[in-house]
């Protein structure tokens, strides 16, 4: 595994939501107002709209565009239910947060 650093845990607070680019790869960083960091790709699979757009509410996010909703935090559809996002490793340390992209490609689905 690659870890690479991505950012601080200052740089992104609880119920905040950001992209990064790791080793090429677009994700989108997400800390969860419980505490929770999730690193995700950061389009959404339907349409490859940006996730970063939606809304997040505790650990669901939805897409603006379409109005698909994910828990991020297990990377599956809430409605609908059938599609998934990539999740990547994460680890903080020191108040560093990681990540790995390595061999862990988007998902995408169909409408």
């Amino acid at each position: 595994m690659a870890f690479e650093r991505v950012c601080t845990l200052d740089d992104l607070w609880q119920g905040e939501m950001a992209n990064y680019t790791v080793g090429g790869t677009e994700i989108l960083l997400v800390h969860t107002d419980k505490g929770q960091l999730v690193a995700t790709q950061a389009m959404c699979p339907h349409q490859e709209v940006e996730l970063v757009e939606g809304e997040l509410s505790g650990c669901l996010l939805t897409c603006r565009a379409h109005l698909w909703r994910f828990n991020v935090v297990e990377g599956k559809g809430v409605n609908p239910t059938h599609p998934e996002l990539a999740l990547y490793p994460i680890k903080v340390e020191n108040d560093v947060v990681y990540v790995d992209v390595e061999g862990v490609e988007p998902k995408y689905a169909h409408s």
